[in-house]
C-alpha cells in the first residue's frame, strides 16, 4: 500500500496542480478522468508494441550492437517513438468534443493522458525498484512525462485553433514531445558518466518549456476576462 502510494502520490500531485492552473473555463471532472484512464489503457498496446521493436534489435543485431547505437534506438525508437504516437492517438479521440474550446484545453487532455499512461508505468517500476526509485522518479520521470504532455498539448492547441498552420502544429505535437522524449531517455540509457553530468541541467531545460508554455496558453484563453457563474457556467 505504502508503494501505491509513493507510485501515484507525484501523478496526483502534477494533475491537481494543472486542473486549478486551468483557471479561466475549467474541463468537465467526467471528460478529464476519462482522459487518464484511456491514457492508462493505452499501456496495453504500448507495452506490446515495446516488446516487438526491442525483440526486432535483438534479432537485427543478433546483441552484438554498438551501446549507443542500442541506446540510441530503445531511447527514440522502442520508447519515445511509440508512447508519444499512442498518447497523441488517445489525445485525437478529445480533438472534437465541444469542451476542447481553448488553446489551454490542449494541454489538459494531453497531460491527462500522459499522466494515465506514467501512472501505470510508475506502479510497475516502483514495485520492481521499491522506495527509493519512487522517489526518485518523483522528480524526474514523472514531472518528465507530464512536460511531455504540455508540449504535446501546447501544439495541439494552436492546431486546432489555427487552421491556416494546423497541419505543421499536428506534426509538432508528436516530433517535440518525441525529440525531448528521446534525448531525455538516451542520457539515461547511454549510461555515461559525462552525459549523465547533463541530466539535471536538462531536466531544469525542460521543466522551463512546460512552465512557458502553460504560461503563455493561459495568458491567451478567451475565457480570462469573462466572469464565471456557479458551476463553472460561462455567461452566454
Amino acid at each position: 500500500m505504502v508503494l501505491l502510494a509513493i507510485s501515484l502520490a507525484p501523478i496526483l500531485v502534477i494533475l491537481f496542480y494543472l486542473y486549478f492552473r486551468d483557471k479561466y473555463e475549467k474541463e468537465p471532472v467526467g471528460l478529464i478522468i476519462r482522459a487518464f484512464v484511456l491514457g492508462a489503457i493505452s499501456t496495453i498496446p504500448i507495452v506490446i508494441v515495446e516488446m516487438y521493436l526491442s525483440d526486432l534489435w535483438e534479432q537485427f543485431t543478433g546483441g552484438r550492437a554498438d551501446k549507443y547505437a542500442t541506446a540510441t534506438y530503445s531511447a527514440f525508437v522502442v520508447a519515445s517513438f511509440t508512447e508519444e504516437l499512442f498518447k497523441l492517438l488517445v489525445v485525437f479521440l478529445f480533438w472534437s468534443n465541444k469542451n476542447f474550446n481553448e488553446k489551454f484545453d490542449g494541454i489538459v487532455y494531453a497531460v491527462f493522458v500522459s499522466m494515465g499512461f506514467a501512472a501505470v508505468e510508475n506502479v510497475m517500476y516502483v514495485y520492481g525498484g521499491g522506495t527509493s526509485t519512487g522517489i526518485l522518479r518523483a522528480f524526474t520521470a514523472v514531472p518528465g512525462h507530464a512536460i511531455f504532455g504540455i508540449v504535446m498539448g501546447y501544439y495541439l492547441g494552436i492546431a486546432k485553433f489555427h487552421k491556416e498552420i494546423r497541419s505543421i502544429n499536428i506534426v509538432l505535437a508528436f516530433f517535440m514531445p518525441f525529440l525531448l522524449h528521446g534525448i531525455y531517455d538516451f542520457i539515461l540509457f547511454a549510461e555515461n558518466g559525462w552525459l549523465l553530468l547533463l541530466f539535471i541541467p536538462y531536466l531544469i531545460y525542460m521543466w522551463r518549456v512546460g512552465f512557458r508554455n502553460l504560461k503563455k496558453h493561459s495568458d491567451e484563453s478567451p475565457f480570462k476576462d469573462v466572469p464565471v457563474l456557479p458551476n463553472n457556467e460561462i455567461p452566454t
